[in-house]
């Protein structure tokens, strides 16, 4: 009786000891072999991507190239972040693009053809986007129609409503001085508040760290170091500095980039530290599984398709921001593939249950510097595609290869 009573208690103790906290490397690497790859295959394709750039041409990682860069990643960044949640439950929006278009469209014709405030314009734009969104959900709830095909049908279908809007002139430009564009275009953050945000963003990191760590010690877990987590914000708040004085160079970090930042930063803690994001992971891991574990599935795809959807209108309404005017062509081209694309390059897969909110982030930035790259070369568009979709496949191959991996292992 006496071993078994304190039995427990040598097991908590064991679990807390400087050994574990030191643990962070073979834990790392652990997870490396057992198929966990997180974003470092995107990391490390990013930085090959960069360095390939500059040789071929030395502007590329100049301070004005790479301001265009960021903005130039807002918009489909922003409709890459909705994919995000519909990827992570295991299913796909393939009208994303014609819904940014739309709303596009419908924020032109009420700011410029009718007189509203932005204000109300853009918000209004939104919430019908949210509403589509809803109803895909009522239809693959309780007719089982697959996510694809209502998709599909929404993408023809929203594209003619958008053509429609529009009328027979077809474009509507939006005016230059108005905050809509401005924030877009001209709007950048002063750099001493950069400065602020960054140390700022560094704290928030040890802080949220160091709570979580200490929870899991209380809880008799294994737990970060405090040094470990004082080493990740010093190396944030030094590359984060560093990128600020670069940018600033020229005009600095545009605020409709860190609004791009915010939203992954809100969707990241949404997702890792709330019951609804574990309810996600959940649903796209196991949907039998997560619905005998009490969770309304039902709920958590009608949240998917709403998220998606709206984000979407977000991006729309800051890429006709971004070009000062909404027509016939927002949200076609390649928007729709680049922004599914941009999360399964950022390390979501494609079978849910696996990914993050940075997915989004580092998977945009890798699509946007290799269209920047090719551009500064002088290569047509043809290229851009090619290399794009080559880059495509070797990250569904990669999470292909991981998901067998975590399999063998006993962590599919």
């Amino acid at each position: 009786m006496s071993d078994l009573g304190t039995a427990p208690a040598r097991s908590a103790r064991r679990d807390t000891t400087p050994a574990e906290y030191g643990g962070g490397l073979r834990a790392l690497t652990g997870r490396f072999r057992g198929g966990d790859l997180g974003v470092l295959p995107v990391v490390v394709g990013l930085v090959v991507i960069w360095t390939v750039m500059q040789i071929l041409n030395p502007v590329f990682l100049s301070s004005t190239n790479l301001v265009n860069l960021t903005l130039e990643c807002v918009p489909v960044g922003v409709i890459a972040l909705g994919v995000g949640f519909m990827l992570l439950v295991g299913q796909i929006d393939l009208s994303i693009g014609s819904l940014s278009g739309m709303a596009a469209a419908v924020t032109a014709i009420l700011f410029v053809g009718h007189g509203l405030s932005p204000w109300l314009a853009v918000p209004a734009a939104v919430v019908v986007s949210a509403v589509v969104g809803w109803l895909y959900a009522q239809v693959f709830n309780r007719l089982g129609v697959p996510s694809f095909v209502i998709t599909l049908a929404g993408l023809l279908g929203f594209l003619g409503i958008q053509l429609w809007v529009l009328g027979a002139a077809g474009s509507i430009n939006l005016p230059f001085d108005s905050g809509l564009v401005t924030f877009a275009q001209l709007d950048f953050v002063p750099q001493w508040l950069s400065y602020t945000l960054t140390v700022v963003a560094a704290a928030g990191l040890f802080a949220s760290g160091y709570l979580r760590a200490r929870e899991r010690r209380r809880a008799g877990l294994a737990a970060a170091s405090t040094q470990g987590l004082l080493l990740r914000s010093v190396l944030l708040l030094a590359g984060a500095g560093v990128a600020v004085w670069y940018l600033g160079r020229t005009r600095g970090v545009g605020w409709m980039f860190v609004l791009f930042l915010a939203l992954v930063l809100v969707t990241h803690y949404v997702l890792t530290r709330t019951k609804y994001g574990k309810s996600i992971y959940a649903v796209g891991g196991n949907v039998e599984a997560a619905r005998r574990a009490g969770i309304n599935v039902k709920a958590v795809y009608t949240s998917a398709f709403v998220l998606c959807t709206t984000l979407a209108a977000i991006g729309g309404v800051l890429a006709a921001a971004r070009l000062a005017a909404a027509n016939q062509s927002s949200g076609g081209g390649d928007v729709n593939l680049n922004a599914i694309a941009a999360v399964v390059i950022g390390g979501t897969s494609l079978f849910g249950g696996r990914g993050s909110a940075f997915a989004a982030l580092f998977g945009i930035v890798v699509i946007q510097s290799i269209s920047s790259g090719l551009t500064l070369l002088n290569l047509d568009s043809s290229y851009r595609y090619m290399v794009t979709g080559a880059v495509l496949l070797l990250a569904v191959a990669l999470d292909a290869v991981a998901r067998r991996s975590r399999a063998s292992h006993g962590r599919a």
